[in-house]
């Protein structure tokens, strides 16, 4: 699967964590929209798409595998950086 887009919809400063939210299409299909660029306590790390249930938050979508994960937090972050 292809990332053939990365898109900023939106950037945020301050004191909260949250940098910005990105959309992301794969194979010029399939769009996931609401990932987001959260400043952690020693870099910048991405977080999918998320709903709230019982206190706990639930992911939507999902990478299943770390080398899949690794090439779209890459992909979102250079994204990121290139509009920071």
């Amino acid at each position: 699967m292809e990332i053939t887009s990365v898109k900023i919809r939106a950037l945020y400063s301050g004191s909260d964590r949250l940098r910005a939210l990105v959309s992301v299409t794969f194979d010029n299909e399939l769009a996931v929209h609401d990932i987001k660029v959260i400043e952690g306590k020693e870099r910048l790390f991405v977080s999918m798409p998320s709903r709230e249930a019982d206190g706990r938050h639930l992911d939507i979508v999902h990478p299943i595998n770390q080398a899949f994960r690794d090439k779209l937090e890459k992909a979102v972050l250079r994204a990121y950086h290139l509009h920071d």
